[in-house]
């Protein structure tokens, strides 16, 4: 990678090839993450991709431009290099939600919750009156066969890969059926747009801004999905009086809303959902990738 990112650097303007270079944690993806500090100007971040793409198409470029126009704020895409498969993009610090919950007051930090539920209903009304069969996003959704996969991937990577629980055949088909009732639930609801995974680790706070990132895989799906990524995020606790007081505000600004209970069960079965996917990334990170990183999420 390190050659990738000096032959980038030899045809961009950005910064000097010699210009120091610090390795970031990257996410459950297979991209690596560096930042650059050039001698003059602002430090920056490159996100290497496994190969190379075509800028046109790339999805996070789609949907940063989609989500710009929401006035939903996300990292300047400062350049790209199609051929090598980078990304130059705007340096947002290190400070996520995730990290800022460890600094600041309780009412700090339900501020910034409180802002990052109001980003969610922008990114569904505004995606409601955007939505376009030519805009990548809103061509995708969640529907029984994506629910199932994520299902099936938690048995395979969470039960059987990193608890090592051997399934029988009775138990496996009981299963099936279970995760089967709930994708149908859950593929049935009126969509809307959803960044996919709206949780503390992507979202970040810069010059006094909420930023959002790693939205690539935005798509349609339940209006519970992002509130779930973010309410019950296997990164933070929140208290269930904080979460009940951020539904109620969630179901406030939205229009159309169901009704208050019926909203909260609908919200409990993708809870439900999200958190076996999350178990079953956090068991093939662990036992087939070796990284150690997830592990203390596990409960």
């Amino acid at each position: 990678w390190r050659d990738r990112v000096n032959q980038f650097l030899k045809q961009s303007q950005l910064a000097e090839v010699d210009a120091p270079i610090v390795p970031l944690t990257g996410d459950a993806s297979n991209r690596r993450y560096v930042r650059v500090i050039p001698r003059s100007g602002e430090s920056f971040v490159l996100a290497l991709y496994s190969k190379s793409f075509r800028s046109e198409t790339l999805s996070f470029i789609k949907v940063a431009s989609l989500l710009e126009q929401m006035e939903v704020s996300v990292p300047t895409v400062l350049e790209h290099a199609t051929d090598l498969g980078v990304l130059a993009l705007q340096d947002l610090g290190d400070v996520t939600l995730q990290a800022h919950l460890g600094t600041g007051s309780t009412s700090d930090h339900l501020a910034v919750y409180r802002e990052a539920v109001d980003l969610i209903t922008v990114i569904q009304r505004k995606g409601l009156a955007m939505a376009s069969p030519s805009i990548l996003p809103f061509t995708v959704t969640f529907d029984v066969k994506k629910f199932m996969w994520e299902l099936d991937y938690f048995a395979e990577h969470f039960l059987e890969g990193y608890r090592g629980v051997t399934l029988s055949d009775d138990a496996r088909l009981s299963i099936s059926l279970e995760f089967q009732k709930l994708s149908e639930e859950l593929a049935s609801e009126p969509q809307v747009l959803c960044h996919r995974d709206y949780h503390s680790r992507n979202l970040m706070l810069h010059n006094e801004r909420l930023y959002v990132i790693d939205f690539q895989d935005a798509r349609m799906g339940p209006a519970t999905y992002d509130l779930v990524s973010l309410l019950r995020d296997s990164y933070t606790d929140l208290s269930e009086e904080t979460i009940e007081g951020l539904i109620d505000r969630f179901l406030v600004n939205v229009p159309n809303s169901l009704p208050a209970d019926k909203f909260r069960r609908k919200f409990d079965s993708m809870a439900l959902q999200r958190n076996l996917k999350a178990l079953g990334t956090f068991g093939y990170q662990t036992s087939i990738r070796r990284n150690p990183v997830y592990s203390q999420y596990i409960p």
